[in-house]
């Protein structure tokens, strides 16, 4: 008799830090034979629905951390409805495990589990645990962490902890780049602002590159930006004699990391776990008004781990230019952080989420 295929379901919030984790969980999933559904919201499936491999389902939630109590009470609303619909969802799915991958639109469906008696486990990708998981963490089987040193995690549930590394893609992991830049002359320079995109970049970072070309520094600019400035980016380093390359949001960034020496980056957890695992040396500039300041956390630890450097967004303008100078007068320094990257891999992530769950799914 041929064994039938143990379902997961993956729940995930609706940004590119929950969803590509989701993602590559999946794939992996997939790729070893179990049958996978992902749920999100209308944010998420925007960046999953090009993927047919996977099987999705859009469970639409809200936030209460808002400060109009009008739109408390609608989000109330709309998150016991969500909750209703994740019940009826999941009495119909029967899955073996609900896996939480973080947001707000993860918590109806990990609601919905607990009360069907099936077993959830939570991811925390972050240095400081965000408030979905957070609510979620009393009620969860498990806590998957990124980091030992993830924030925020009471001490009555240090014992649901279990640390298993970045839940990346595979082809990350196995990512290869191995050449010294000390010796080059041009230094090739990422920019990305996050699955949304960073608007303030666009703004600013012309004027620190444009410095830059006035003292013969060589570069090579791939920026990410919005598609309505394009035309003026596209204008400013025409006029300042800089290669250049522009794109909007793109899946395959594994196609520019194979060309950079240098990454300008938000501090979401998913693209310095990526960085770092491709071992591309970044300037880490976090998002100030991220929840719980979890990005200038993330950026922090990263630094001090000698993995990056770190610029807060009001310093850009002072402290940036110099220093890209200081990188381009001794290249050895992006080598030296490369050298401090290499001594880390998230290449056993999933046998260690496959060993913390063979028994859940009778295996």
């Amino acid at each position: 008799m041929t064994k039938s295929k143990k379902k997961i379901l993956i729940a995930t919030g609706g940004t590119g830090g929950h969803v590509f984790p989701a993602y590559s969980l999946a794939k992996y999933f997939i790729n070893n034979k179990k049958s996978v559904e992902i749920t999100t919201d209308k944010r998420g499936f925007q960046f999953l629905k090009n993927y047919k491999d996977i099987k999705l389902k859009i469970i639409n939630s809200a936030t209460i951390f808002k400060k109009n109590p009008l739109s408390v009470f609608i989000a109330l609303i709309q998150i016991k409805l969500a909750f209703i619909s994740s019940l009826i969802f999941l009495f119909k799915s029967k899955p073996t495990v609900v896996f939480g991958m973080g947001g707000y639109s993860s918590f109806p469906i990990c609601l919905a589990a607990k009360a069907l008696k099936i077993p959830f486990i939570i991811y925390e990708n972050n240095l400081v645990i965000g408030k979905a998981n957070r609510f979620l963490l009393p009620l969860a089987y498990k806590i998957f962490i990124s980091y030992s040193e993830t924030e925020g995690i009471k001490k009555k549930y240090e014992g649901k902890k279990i640390q298993i590394g970045n839940i990346i893609r595979e082809e990350v992991i196995n990512f290869k780049k191995d050449i010294s830049i000390s010796k080059k002359e041009e230094i090739s320079i990422l920019v990305l602002g996050g699955s949304q995109a960073a608007k303030s970049f666009a703004e600013i970072l012309p004027e620190i590159f444009e410095k830059c070309a006035k003292l013969g520094f060589k570069l090579k600019i791939y920026q990410q930006c919005l598609f309505d400035q394009q035309n003026e980016l596209t204008k400013k380093y025409e006029s300042l004699n800089i290669k250049f390359e522009l794109f909007n949001f793109t899946h395959n960034i594994l196609n520019y990391f194979s060309k950079i020496d240098l990454a300008i980056t938000r501090s979401g957890s998913s693209i310095l776990a990526e960085l770092l695992n491709c071992k591309i040396p970044f300037i880490s500039i976090p998002f100030p008004y991220a929840a719980d300041n979890h990005q200038f956390k993330n950026a922090k630890y990263f630094e001090k781990m000698g993995y990056g450097f770190l610029i807060e967004e009001n310093h850009i303008k002072t402290k940036l230019f110099p220093l890209i100078k200081s990188i381009h007068e001794d290249k050895a320094l992006l080598d030296e952080v490369r050298k401090r990257q290499k001594a880390y891999s998230d290449n056993s992530v999933f046998k260690n989420i496959n060993n913390q769950i063979r028994y859940l799914i009778n295996e």
